[in-house]
């Protein structure tokens, strides 16, 4: 089967910049994150039942707060995808939505970029074989700094956020390690060495490298132009547009070397003290300085 490029790790470890540099490949189209194959466990019989049930489950997802206006697919045009799927299967369906997606932008290939996916590689490997995880791991030190500028931190007291990054990266490690198709880069490598990670990784994914690939940053504005106003199941605003798109700026540039180790300057003694009593041994681990006061 064609290989699906699935981008997982850490937030704000570099998915969303990995996103667009393997959507700028003129084959391949990444949407915004998903989140439902997840749930793709959930389903059993192979029936109609089975089809209206993954169609609301898929276009009402996260329920307390649906993503589904990201996508630009009319519900009818998903519904009409699903229906001509014979006997109907879970697995055709996730495909329809990608197939869907990618004709969106006239291309022939899709992949998918959702940080939560960490936790459940194997799920997602058993239901959709052809997915190949993309783990991009970034120094959680860093992780915890960009942390602080989003809505989103698991917490705001650095062991909280500490505990959440080696959470994500053991999880994805430790099932990727279980699963055909798992390949790890490191975010400060795509940063620093950009076309030779990005060869690692298209290798992977089984592409030819493609100079505009290098140039995400001329479809950035576009691309996070489709992150919807995202509402509550009631139908109040949870968070603008203007306020998700505040939180990718930094992919609207080329690739900022001063974001990496950035935790040297910018966090604070104690903090780093505090941080490596939690994760000091996953980042000796994955081979990261250690500063230990």
């Amino acid at each position: 089967m064609i290989p699906m490029p699935i981008i997982v790790g850490a937030p704000r470890s570099g998915t969303t910049l990995l996103r667009f540099m393997l959507d700028a490949h003129p084959e391949v189209a990444i949407p915004p994150e998903t989140g439902f194959l997840t749930i793709g466990g959930d389903f059993a019989a192979q029936d109609d039942e089975l089809r209206e049930a993954f169609f609301g489950a898929v276009t009402r997802y996260p329920s307390d707060m649906p993503a589904w206006e990201d996508f630009g697919i009319p519900d009818e045009v998903f519904r009409a995808a699903l229906s001509g799927i014979e006997p109907f299967t879970v697995d055709e369906g996730y495909r329809a939505f990608y197939r869907l997606y990618a004709a969106r932008f006239g291309k022939p290939r899709w992949g998918d970029k959702t940080p939560v996916y960490c936790f459940c590689l194997e799920t997602i490997a058993s239901i959709l074989p052809e997915a190949h995880f993309v783990h991009i791991i970034r120094d959680g030190r860093d992780v915890c700094l960009s942390w602080r500028e989003t809505w989103f931190s698991p917490g705001r007291d650095i062991e909280t956020q500490a505990g959440s990054w080696s959470s994500f990266v053991e999880s994805a490690r430790r099932q990727g390690a279980g699963c055909p198709h798992y390949l790890e880069i490191r975010y400060e490598d795509l940063i620093l060495d950009t076309r030779r990670t990005l060869e690692q990784v298209c290798a992977f994914a089984q592409l030819s490298l493609d100079e505009r690939m290098l140039r995400y940053y001329e479809g950035a504005p576009e691309r996070l132009g489709e992150h919807a106003t995202r509402r509550r199941a009631d139908g109040t605003v949870a968070l603008t547009a203007d306020e998700r798109l505040r939180q990718q700026r930094a992919t609207l540039q080329p690739p900022d070397r001063d974001r990496v180790a950035g935790w040297k300057s910018s966090m604070c003694v104690d903090e780093q003290a505090r941080f490596d009593a939690v994760a000091g041994g996953l980042l000796a681990e994955l081979g990261y300085e250690r500063r230990q006061p």
